[in-house]
């Protein structure tokens, strides 16, 4: 049994995780650019920018998990703690967007259960769109046009825009950035 379970099986996963087509995956689905890697096509981690004033980033959906880790928070919808956390994140993303808390959609302010959803709505990526327009200096239509180039079917029950696809797109758009 130990030789079996403990030597012949992990080798046999090992190599399984070779196979063409599946070594992807069984890597991580890591994104690189610049020949570095730049993170996971299946893990969303939200980028803080060096100066919050000077915010060049599309972001993610919040985790109710510490940083770094996956889990939900387990409150239901009216539980007093979660309605004053949705309440605090709406504002301060309708602040950072120049938005109404009105205009704020529901995955800018709800966590997933893991915490670490690699895509947005695509109404979440157009509220900030303006925002980062106006700090990489890139056009507004070519930064709806790499949200566009990055929206998948894998969305959050609809098309989902995946954040570090985008993020990517954007700093090799934005002329001096690499």
């Amino acid at each position: 049994m130990t030789i079996l379970l403990g030597l012949l099986y992990p080798l046999a996963v090992w190599g399984a995780g070779r196979i063409p087509g599946l070594r992807d995956h069984a890597e991580g689905s890591l994104v690189t650019q610049d020949g570095r890697v730049a993170g996971s096509s299946l893990i969303g981690i939200d980028p803080v920018p060096a100066d919050p004033a000077h915010d060049p980033w599309f972001h993610t959906r919040p985790s109710a998990a510490p940083e770094g880790a996956s889990g939900g928070s387990n409150q239901g919808p009216f539980t007093q703690d979660l309605v004053k956390t949705i309440t605090e994140r709406k504002d301060r993303v309708a602040a950072r967007e120049g938005v109404a808390p009105s205009r704020v959609p529901a995955d800018a302010v709800t966590a997933s259960a893991s915490g670490l959803d690699p895509s947005i709505s695509v109404a979440y990526a157009d509220l900030q769109i303006p925002r980062v327009a106006r700090v990489t200096g890139l056009p507004e239509g070519e930064v709806r046009r790499l949200v566009g180039a990055t929206t998948t079917g894998a969305g959050i029950g609809v098309p989902g825009v995946n954040v570090l696809l985008l993020n990517l797109a954007v700093r090799s758009a934005v002329p001096g950035a690499h």
